[in-house]
């Protein structure tokens, strides 16, 4: 027979021969990706397509005598090909549906989701996870960049969080606690089975009434601003006729400003937010506009903190609302700054981190390398490079406890050092 007959034939059979072989191999393509996200090598498919063709026991029929030397020779190498070519093909598509469709339960998204047990800890017997950004901190599409405040916030902060929960519930969890602790607009989280997150998020975009407290309403005049002055002071703003106390929202001095890491206009609302680096709703970036919106001078360079630098400027401050008319009609006013106490019970924890350290409540359980032996005994400072700073055994708290307090299951201890060496007491106590 002539050889273009034969190669007809040879297509012709090929098809018929090779519907089977590419249904299968298009579904194992489907399942596998979908479920596995793994796609299956092309040797691997043309050998299940010629073995399901029963083409005298798959490629090696290829070298099979038989074949070589039979008058049928071409028909049969067409054939061959056109099997593999279909079933390629099928296994190529049913790869790509695979990969589009929609996953609701896939082995390797249960495998994803899951918290490794490394990272889980212990602390008064409920599973807890420390949750630590890698990377740098994004930028969302769409949105101004971070200030770097905010964004050093996010990297450095300490983020705890129960371990009982799904990831998916605890990337939510995260990103909510984002919005809230740091105003933020939108926040995007990603968390791995390590407790790695990687974060992307965007910056307020504006909102001077957010700052302003329910009841109250923001007000602003002209008036002498004191150096050092910053958002959230208490200022009392005295005119001739009156004098009004209230919460400073924001601030702009005439002196001038030293330059910012987030390029922000000193504590001002006629320029960037120091702490959020958020716009005025005057106008875009880079609008030369005062608080009231009237054409003003050009920004003054970017300062170095969210404080003025004293003389002249404009104040803007969250007073009450019988107060708000009678200071909008005095037109200018001195601002007085309101000694609001030190916070003096804080200092402790700011020595710690500035330190290096951190500290941490642990929990002593029974049958534990702690249980029935005394501080001294097991060489908490010593062995673990931690100290104990306060005890509770009985019910009874003792604050710097020697090497004679006793440790039993149920006892509570207050423990500092730095995180690595607080992770390996946590091990051991529990």
């Amino acid at each position: 027979m002539a050889l273009p007959v034969e190669i007809l034939f040879g297509i012709y059979l090929g098809v018929l021969t090779g519907i089977i072989p590419a249904l299968i191999a298009g579904v194992l393509g489907f399942i596998f990706k979908y479920f596995t996200g793994v796609t299956i090598p092309g040797l691997g498919v043309v050998a299940l397509a010629l073995a399901i063709a029963g083409v005298n026991g798959g490629l090696l029929a290829l070298n099979d005598q038989t074949i070589r030397s039979s008058d049928r020779a071409p028909a049969i190498l067409t054939a061959i090909l056109v099997v593999l070519m279909l079933s390629l093909y099928a296994h190529a598509q049913g790869d790509k549906l695979g990969a589009n469709v929609p996953k609701r339960v896939s082995f390797r998204k249960l495998r994803e989701r899951t918290l490794s047990t490394d990272v889980v800890e212990l602390v008064g017997g409920r599973g807890q996870v420390r949750v630590t950004v890698a990377g740098e901190v994004g930028d969302m599409e769409g949105y101004p960049p971070l200030p770097a405040e905010t964004r050093r916030a996010i990297a450095e902060g300490e983020w705890t969080f129960p371990a009982d929960v799904p990831l998916a519930e605890l990337e939510t969890r995260f990103a909510e606690r984002l919005k809230t602790e740091l105003e933020l607009v939108d926040v995007s989280v990603r968390i791995d089975e390590e407790a790695r997150a990687t974060v992307t998020a965007a910056p307020p975009t504006g909102g001077l009434s957010k700052r302003v407290p329910k009841g109250k309403r923001a007000v602003s005049i002209p008036a002498l601003v004191p150096t050092g002055l910053a958002r959230g002071d208490v200022v009392r703003v005295v005119t001739p006729d009156l004098t009004v106390e209230g919460t400073l929202l924001a601030a702009k001095s005439g002196g001038k400003p030293a330059a910012d890491a987030g390029g922000s206009t000193a504590a001002t609302t006629g320029g960037d937010d120091p702490e959020t680096g958020s716009r005025p709703e005057g106008g875009p970036a880079g609008d030369p506009r005062t608080d009231g919106g009237e054409p003003g001078a050009a920004p003054a360079p970017a300062p170095t903190t969210g404080t003025t630098t004293g003389g002249e400027g404009r104040v803007t401050v969250a007073v009450d609302r019988s107060e708000a008319g009678p200071l909008l009609r005095a037109g200018r006013g001195r601002v007085l700054v309101c000694s609001r106490g030190t916070r003096r019970e804080f200092e402790l924890t700011t020595l710690l981190r500035r330190a290096g350290k951190r500290f941490r409540k642990v929990s002593v359980v029974a049958g534990g390398a702690l249980d029935g032996h005394t501080i001294g005994e097991v060489g908490v400072r010593e062995a673990y490079d931690v100290a104990v700073l306060a005890a509770r055994h009985d019910a009874k708290w003792t604050v710097a406890p020697g090497g004679g307090q006793p440790l039993s299951a149920g006892d509570e201890l207050f423990v500092v050092g730095t995180r690595e060496a607080l992770d390996r007491f946590g091990e051991v106590a529990t």
